[in-house]
């Protein structure tokens, strides 16, 4: 397989949004890595934004938040019960600070 067809076939791909639920073509979208290193691409599984969640981004610090995510169970819960545990967990860290 050349290169030119290893990129064609990547960017056919279909991925999800993880912001908004979109489905959308790879190469419509934006890899988002939850370790904040998108450059060292050694082992890792990227996930995607769609273009205007992407635009919706804030470059906020953003240390601690993949541990507030996982305590708040982000991807296992349904939408509501993450939203409310996130908010009470992210309201915590701002007293403690």
């Amino acid at each position: 397989m050349s290169p030119s067809s290893l990129w064609r076939d990547s960017s056919e791909r279909q991925v999800t949004c993880i912001a908004c639920g979109e489905t959308l073509s790879r190469e419509d979208a934006r890899e988002y890595d939850k370790y904040g290193d998108r450059w060292d691409r050694d082992g890792k599984e990227f996930e995607y934004l769609c273009k205007p969640c992407h635009r919706e981004c804030c470059t906020q610090n953003r240390d601690g938040l993949e541990e507030t995510l996982m305590a708040a169970d982000a991807g296992r819960t349904d939408r509501k019960t993450f939203l409310r545990r996130f908010c009470s967990r992210a309201a915590d860290d701002i007293e403690r600070n």
